[in-house]
């Protein structure tokens, strides 16, 4: 889950999140001077001993439908149970083989497939995208240029936040999306933090071309057969075959019900992996063994190693927490016991939520994968995991902490939320007089018809076709719900003589279309 950006929206809460996993955005961090040492063999065996009541006290607290965790020490694997059902309707049970969809954890899996291919010498951090991609463009020449495949993985080539993420919602393909980014204006390359899930995506796939691939081949070559990982894949279609899958939920009215499954495939680099916690139990022992995994080198250590750099500050340091920063794929900071950390969460507001925490000097990492909308569940037990290991107990309500972020994460958006109607000041004009196509470069052309005596918009790949409802003058409202919109959400939709701005298409001042 992109989790510390300054607005909090639907998406932008996984940087918190993420950051959180890797224990540095929740108050009380130290500033780190050396990892501490070693910790106790009977401490790891008493937050092991601790750890299915952690799990159950989250699910009671949150009722998530299933939950898997799994818990390495080096090349040993601790720990790995299943929670709950992978479906209310059917109640089968959550094992340690069960499938789930990772969401951004993907982009830390991805991270280590792209090290490989740096320690093989096939590409590098610092390889300009445009050697590899030569169609990619972004709005500033220079940047164009000079963006690399790092720049990408660390968030700083200057994309605003989870730009085009809603164009995947209107049906267009990852390539699509990734060329209609030089539309968009940059927010200062190489200078700030901005989590982009199809910034991500590029550099992914600027390796996958180097190697020849798709990116899912890749990933299958590389890494997930080398480890073991049969159950894991970057195909979603891979996903739904597989016999023990769970569903996604989403809560409703206060209940959880089963909600449609998410379809990443245009974000495969960023959000596409599926997995289950015996086989990314295998992944982080592989991190943990810089690079090695039962005795085989699979990534070359220092290759490996520069995913873990901190390449951005997330967030500055405060009085109550220590500076967050990102490397290639990964949150990287300290713990609350002042120890060196790194992992990720993920989130998918249909259904999923992920994290994962490895903190080196202990040798030990976790991952909590679950099939239900984002609350907190997983970044609460990989906190509270770690307090246990470095404390004896855990130190905060992390539940209670992150509860604004994932309130946030899971609200409505529009300026006309709860804004009653107000007297007419204006009837509308003739609905003829508002029908046309429109274009707009970034969005691409919507339609406006008059059907059954009203307006209705035709917009995107896919089509959305979002009827109009007239609110006063020349403004009408539209309502959506998808990945990126929540329940509630809704719209103006604003015409001025040819033009029509949409107020959910506008948050970076490209929702205007021209007739």
């Amino acid at each position: 889950m992109n989790q510390t950006s300054p607005r909090l929206n639907r998406r932008s809460v996984l940087a918190y999140a993420a950051a959180s996993a890797a224990g540095n955005v929740l108050p009380g961090c130290a500033s780190q001077d050396a990892d501490p040492g070693a910790v106790p063999a009977t401490a790891i065996q008493a937050a092991l001993d601790q750890l299915d009541k952690l799990v159950s006290n989250v699910m009671a607290s949150t009722g998530v439908p299933g939950l898997a965790v799994a818990v390495v020490q080096g090349d040993r694997k601790l720990y790995a149970k299943g929670f709950g059902t992978r479906d209310i309707s059917t109640q089968l049970p959550v094992n340690a083989d069960t499938v789930f969809q990772l969401a951004s954890v993907s982009k830390s899996v991805g991270a280590t497939v792209v090290a490989r291919e740096v320690g093989t010498g096939s590409v590098n951090w610092d390889q300009p995208l445009r050697e590899l991609l030569p169609w990619f463009e972004l709005s500033d020449p220079n940047a164009s240029k000079l963006v690399t495949i790092g720049d990408m993985y660390a968030h700083r080539a200057g994309l605003p936040g989870h730009i085009g993420d809603r164009l995947e919602d209107m049906g267009y393909s990852q390539r699509q999306v990734l060329e209609r980014l030089r539309h968009v204006p940059l927010k200062g390359f190489r200078v700030r933090y901005d989590y982009t899930n199809f910034g991500l995506s590029a550099g992914g796939l600027a390796v996958a071309q180097a190697a020849g691939a798709d990116w899912a081949s890749l990933s299958e070559r590389v890494i997930y057969e080398p480890l073991g990982m049969a159950r894991t894949s970057s195909r979603f279609d891979d996903f739904m075959k597989r016999d023990n899958r769970v569903s996604a939920h989403t809560m409703v009215g206060g209940q959880w019900v089963v909600n449609t499954m998410r379809r990443p495939d245009a974000q495969a680099p960023a959000a596409s992996v599926t997995s289950s916690v015996n086989d990314m139990a295998r992944w982080l022992s592989m991190l943990l063994g810089d690079g090695t995994f039962s005795g085989k080198r699979v990534i070359n250590s220092a290759a490996l190693a520069a995913v873990f750099s901190p390449q951005i500050e997330v967030a500055p340091a405060t009085s109550e927490r220590s500076a967050s920063f990102y490397g290639y794929g990964f949150n990287v900071g300290v713990t609350t016991g002042r120890r060196r950390t790194y992992g990720h969460s993920g989130a998918f507001s249909l259904g999923a939520a992920t994290a994962f925490k490895v903190v080196p000097s202990t040798g030990l990492g976790i991952v909590a994968l679950t099939n239900g909308m984002p609350i907190g569940a997983p970044e609460i037990i990989c906190a509270q995991f770690f307090d246990l290991i470095e404390h004896g107990s855990v130190q905060r309500d992390y539940a209670a902490i992150s509860k604004p972020f994932f309130d946030k994460l899971n609200s409505p958006e529009g300026s006309l939320l709860g804004v009653a109607r107000p007297p007419p000041s204006a009837p509308p004009l003739a609905l003829s007089a508002y029908s046309g196509i429109y274009r707009n470069n970034y969005h691409g052309p919507l339609q406006i018809a008059v059907s059954d005596n009203a307006l209705l918009m035709t917009i995107g790949a896919a089509p959305l076709r979002l009827p109009l409802s007239h609110w006063d003058d020349n403004v009408f409202t539209f309502t959506l719900e998808n990945e990126n919109a929540s329940p509630g959400t809704i719209s103006k939709a604003t015409f001025l003589t040819d033009r029509l701005t949409l107020e959910y298409y506008d948050k970076e001042g490209l929702g205007t279309f021209i007739r």
